[in-house]
């Protein structure tokens, strides 16, 4: 069992040695201005960013739509990027402001409260197995739930998105929004409180 755990361990860490590495092979050809190493940047993290961006904005076309800013926005500004630092972190961190900024920018934007495809699909799963009546809940259950996240304060919406939608733990939501982790874990147990309330009602 010891053998075992001590395996693991050795794997998560040539793990994280090897993204690591190629997360500083990334930056210094993309400092470099070399197109191919953005291709692989965007091949890389393109799924996650459009994750975070679709907690946010709730529709897959305005999630695409930021999710090429982000990039765009990484491709203009990977000069001031520390090395030191995770890729992952700095594309979370704009992929949330970029996201929350489209919303600010676009007071127009109305997402449709109907699921567009992607939505759809996910609905539509074993949609034989369920009545119309179930699936239609279904949905009615999700857009509220987003609506609910929508009307969220901003910083406690970051946390509660890569919280939900990225699984990731306490620790690396504070390195992204660069608060302590005490307080990330305050934002989420609001953020849960004004989700029942807003639930509730």
């Amino acid at each position: 069992m010891q053998k075992l755990a001590q395996e693991t361990a050795g794997s998560c860490v040539k793990y994280i040695v090897f993204y690591r590495i190629l997360d500083t092979n990334i930056v210094e050809r993309l400092k470099k201005g070399e197109e191919s190493a953005f291709r692989e940047l965007v091949e890389t993290y393109q799924h996650m960013v459009f994750r975070v961006c679709m907690g946010v904005l709730h529709n897959s076309s305005d999630a695409d739509d930021v999710t090429q800013e982000v990039f765009i926005e990484v491709f203009r500004s990977v000069q001031k990027f520390r090395s030191h630092a995770k890729i992952s972190t700095w594309l979370y961190r704009i992929a949330l402001n970029k996201s929350l900024n489209y919303m600010r920018d676009n007071r127009q934007h109305k997402r449709a409260l109907q699921a567009d495809g992607a939505g759809m699909e996910a609905l539509s799963l074993h949609a034989s197995e369920r009545t119309p009546l179930e699936v239609l809940q279904e949905k009615e259950k999700k857009e509220a739930l987003e609506k609910a996240v929508d009307a969220l304060p901003e910083r406690q919406k970051k946390a509660f998105v890569l919280s939900k939608y990225e699984d990731l733990s306490n620790k690396e939501i504070a390195r992204v929004m660069k608060l302590s982790v005490s307080s990330v874990e305050s934002l989420l147990f609001r953020a849960k409180q004004n989700l029942q309330k807003s639930l509730l009602a």
